[in-house]
């Protein structure tokens, strides 16, 4: 039977579900004051952009999200009650904004649920993981690797490999492999429905298969697909191209997003993780590239939880040599 895992890590929570011993859904929420899914919030519109179709509201946390469409008889500088339907999104060179849509009548603001709170109401066991415990179950579950796998967008499977790019538009995944086009075809199909659900990948998904002629070989690839992403999706057929299309709802980053959308966050957190988990006494000497030394260096609070956490005393120390995922401790 499936369990979650979740993790209360240093700058995020984590939670994995985990089915046989392999992870088959993951989600990180890093810490921030950033409106969630389903949160209730009042602000004023501040822009409209689109007459009656949409405009940004000004929450009065301060954060813009994107309001569409706009409530009747709002007008710019008017208030509003709205819910947020897709958390904001950081993506190369620019920032987007959360989405919200207008609450009708009274509402009274509200938080969106937390990451524990939404795994806990999807009905599976949640098992609540201590860097203290004598099992990294996460780990063992193949955490690193998931990780791995997002940050370099490539995930082997037996017999082929899957390509995974972020574009502005869509995540666009390619299947490649030594097998026969009809096999490959229906591994890799397999294979992109499981990274689909492992990374949390949503929004618009192309999926580009080997170009098979015969129907029957393309609907095969489909039923693949479909045997293994549980619903809600939308998927076109196989074309003759070999292209698939896939819609899932967006209300969230994707892991990939997440990781290769802020690397040094990223991997400076990772480590953090890895440090939590340090043998030794005395001083933990915290090794990693200038980048994640300089933010390490800026949120001072994280290195506090770590030396409360280890019973520690923590130091930094750059090295320009490491990659940007190559930070150690010792």
């Amino acid at each position: 039977m499936a369990e979650w895992i979740y993790e209360d890590g240093i700058g995020e929570a984590r939670a994995a579900l985990v089915h046989k011993g392999r992870i088959v859904e993951a989600q990180i929420e890093r810490d921030s004051d950033q409106a969630r899914i389903g949160a209730i919030a009042g602000g004023r519109m501040v822009e409209q952009r689109i007459a009656k179709l949409r405009g940004i509201v000004r929450l009065d946390s301060g954060e813009d999200v994107l309001l569409e469409p706009i409530p009747p008889k709002l007008t710019e500088g008017g208030r509003v009650t709205v819910e947020i339907v897709r958390e904001a999104i950081i993506e190369p060179g620019r920032a987007k904004l959360a989405k919200a849509r207008g609450v009708k009548g009274a509402a009274k603001p509200a938080p969106g649920k937390k990451l524990l709170q939404r795994i806990r109401m999807t009905g599976h066991n949640v098992l609540m993981a201590s860097p203290h415990d004598a099992e990294d179950r996460l780990e063992e579950a193949g955490w690193s690797e998931l990780l791995e796998e997002a940050a370099s967008g490539e995930v082997a499977f037996d017999g082929g490999a899957l390509r995974i790019a972020l574009t502005p538009a869509m995540t666009v995944i390619d299947i490649d492999g030594p097998l026969k086009p009809a096999e490959l075809a229906k591994r890799g199909s397999a294979a992109a429905a499981d990274a689909i659900r492992r990374m949390g990948i949503a929004g618009s998904i192309g999926i580009d298969f080997p170009t098979l002629e015969e129907k029957a070989a393309r609907a095969a690839i489909a039923d693949a697909f479909d045997a293994v992403l549980p619903q809600p999706f939308e998927r076109t057929a196989v074309n003759g191209f070999g292209l698939m299309q896939v819609v899932r709802r967006r209300e969230r980053a994707s892991l990939a997003e997440l990781i290769q959308y802020a690397p040094v966050e990223s991997a400076a957190l990772a480590l953090l993780r890895r440090a939590e988990r340090a043998q030794g006494t005395g001083l933990a000497t915290i090794t990693a590239p200038p980048a994640v030394i300089a933010l390490l260096e800026s949120r001072p609070d994280w290195g506090g939880q770590l030396a409360r956490s280890l019973g520690r005393e923590i130091s930094l120390a750059s090295d320009a040599s490491l990659g940007i995922h190559g930070g150690y401790v010792s």
